[in-house]
């Protein structure tokens, strides 16, 4: 069986193992990614983690400012691929690029579609508090995540899984889903199943301010709030007017009466926060100007006091 001509499109690192994946089971002639972005204190242009991967292999790249632009699809009609394959690429293909490979265009989508389409699925299933998420891979089309589904793979969600670990399990868990995928295809045994619009919600983009902690919420809130936006942008909450990050928490267990915000069971060994709906121990945080530390080692070196309340909103 011969390999297929691919053009893989993807930017972040959740999309290398599945360009990796596609290197090893199709021809990959190109691959498309976002520009460069300045990023750190010298706000250097950096290539974006697939660009990375594809300079490594010697694969041409190509960074088009719009992908649907009209001096730039001609050059992807040039290449003539049997199939582009696009992973958290960032950019909406147009209906006649759609219409360039052979076999059509693939995507592999962080969740369970039609659940969690748009922009941060793994973000909101673990905001939301679901128990199971997984991949799916679909024929793409000029909808936002709307096309025939083909494949998925289903994980579960534990109890204290944060976005970190999620990601992780869902970037290799993708990359094997697609060489299935890819398999399937080739064999002509690949499935389509249509949506139902009816079972879908949308996943927006997350903002900083998506992160601002409501004391008011539930402790269980809370806290999938908190595991859902850690490594970024993370949940954060002020005291005095200065901003402080939440990294880590648990649901306590203990009954304890404390109003939404309010600190108590304040000892050495860190201590805890009162919500609307329970009480949630701080595990993990970040003052002002510091790095993330310990609940522990931030009552050293911090002056707080059983009773402080941080900012509840309005």
């Amino acid at each position: 069986m011969s390999k297929l001509r691919t053009i893989f499109m993807g930017t972040p690192e959740f999309a290398v193992p599945c360009a990796k994946k596609l290197t090893e089971i199709s021809d990959v002639i190109a691959v498309v990614t976002q520009p460069d972005q300045r990023s750190g204190r010298g706000q250097k242009f950096t290539a974006t983690p697939v660009k990375k991967f594809a300079q490594e292999k010697g694969i041409p790249v190509y960074q088009p400012i719009k992908v649907k632009a009209d001096d730039f699809v001609p050059i992807l009609e040039a290449l003539k691929p049997d199939l582009i394959v696009v992973v958290a690429f960032g950019q909406i293909l147009s209906q006649r690029i759609l219409d360039i490979p052979k076999y059509g265009c693939i995507n592999v989508h962080a969740s369970l579609l039609p659940r969690y389409r748009g922009a941060a699925p793994m973000q909101w299933c673990l905001i939301n508090g679901e128990k199971e998420t997984g991949v799916t891979t679909m024929f793409m089309n000029a909808g936002l995540d709307t096309g025939d589904m083909l494949q998925k793979s289903v994980v579960e969600i534990t109890p204290d899984m944060n976005l970190e670990t999620l990601h992780d399990t869902l970037s290799e868990k993708g990359a094997e889903l697609l060489a299935s995928t890819v398999q399937a295809l080739q064999e002509g045994t690949l499935e389509r199943t249509p949506q139902d619009d009816s079972l879908s919600n949308y996943a927006p983009m997350i903002t900083k301010e998506t992160g601002r902690i409501d004391w008011k919420k539930s402790a269980q809130e809370i806290h999938n709030l908190v595991r859902g936006l850690d490594s970024w942008p993370g949940a954060y909450t002020t005291l005095d007017g200065k901003l402080f990050k939440i990294w880590r928490t648990r649901c306590a267990e203990a009954s304890v009466d404390a109003a939404p915000g309010e600190v108590v069971n304040l000892t050495k060994k860190g201590f805890m926060i009162g919500t609307g709906d329970g009480v949630l121990e701080i595990l993990e945080l970040q003052a002002p100007g510091k790095k993330r530390m310990s609940a522990a080692n931030f009552v050293c070196g911090h002056s707080l006091d059983e009773h402080t309340r941080f900012d509840v909103l309005d």
